[in-house]
């Protein structure tokens, strides 16, 4: 649900109401419109974009951000989701005849009936967007194709994404097959709890031994440019991340940020730009003009009994006291 701030209305006004919204939902989405103290937002080329605080769901910039858009390979992050919520990493997942056939583009070359633990396979979707491998984790954690892709937009719709319907576990192209920035940011906010998706996300180069059909290892590499330090690209606050492309979808980028104060999720869509200096953008504009406000009993709205946690807040601009 999106609220609208009047320019006019006053700031206690919008901080009683956006302190009422994230205790009573305990999550919130608020494109702020108040020029007279909401920060003017960063140059990005993207038609949409969105850069979210992935605790919260606070939306701290946005153009577009509910325009359905195809999103390639970014799509396996969901993927990833459902699969470190419905298997264990010691899995053994083998590749069917169909996980080989079915799929083109990115990979790592699976043959037949070759077998890799799902922690393996996560790496690979992860890391080098291998599409044979999201195929099979679909597969082995869903039974079918068509059981997994039931998941993930169930899933979607649990974390409360508006246009967003899956038709395959990779992203290649499929016109029933879109999101939106602003639901790839809840996706991306969700699967970001996980501690061994940070874990994955992060990894630079990951090695996969020799398995029941390959007599040798194998090393594949990040393709998310901003993880590399000392890169052109580099972000120092970066922690992972998943690039797309196709055709249809143009660039895709979904970045997870963290500043060591706010945990950030970015998502560009549809960029014939440049996706990272777009995301870099972004995140500057937040982490120069925003942070955490803590709240204390006696910043309670009227109404309003008691704080879920003791360690409730807010993410405003910089310099608005509660």
């Amino acid at each position: 649900m999106r609220y609208k701030i009047d320019r006019n209305h006053k700031i206690t006004r919008f901080l009683c109401l956006l302190l009422g919204m994230i205790l009573l939902t305990g999550s919130m989405c608020i494109p702020v419109y108040a020029a007279e103290y909401w920060p003017e937002g960063p140059e990005v080329v993207s038609p949409n974009v969105i850069v979210m605080e992935a605790s919260t769901g606070t939306v701290l910039y946005d153009r577009d951000s509910l325009e359905a858009h195809y999103p390639a390979s970014i799509t396996k992050i969901m993927t990833t989701l459902i699969a470190l919520e419905n298997s264990d990493l010691n899995d053994i997942v083998t590749f069917s005849d169909a996980a080989i056939d079915n799929t083109e583009g990115s990979g790592i070359a699976r043959d037949y009936g070759e077998q890799m633990t799902m922690e393996q396979c996560l790496y690979a979707v992860m890391l080098a967007s291998a599409n044979e491998c999201a195929y099979a984790v679909a597969e082995h954690v869903g039974g079918t194709i068509e059981n997994f892709v039931a998941m993930m937009n169930e899933k979607a719709k649990e974390l409360g994404c508006q246009n967003t319907h899956f038709a395959n576990p990779h992203g290649l192209h499929d016109e029933n097959h879109y999101t939106t920035a602003h639901d790839m940011a809840l996706i991306g906010s969700a699967v970001y709890q996980f501690d061994k998706f940070r874990e994955v996300t992060q990894t630079l180069n990951y090695t996969i031994p020799p398995t029941n059909l390959v007599n040798e290892s194998r090393t594949f590499q990040q393709n998310h440019k901003m993880l590399w330090v000392g890169a052109h690209y580099s972000y120092d606050y970066c922690t992972g991340g998943k690039t797309g492309y196709t055709d249809q979808a143009k660039t895709t980028l979904v970045t997870m940020a963290d500043n060591a104060d706010m945990q950030l999720v970015a998502v560009v869509l549809e960029d014939q730009g440049d996706v990272y200096v777009d995301t870099r953008a972004m995140f500057d504009y937040v982490y120069a003009n925003f942070s955490k406000v803590f709240l204390n009993e006696h910043d309670k709205p009227d109404g309003v009994r008691k704080f879920k946690t003791e360690d409730a807040y807010v993410v405003l601009p910089k310099g608005i006291d509660v």
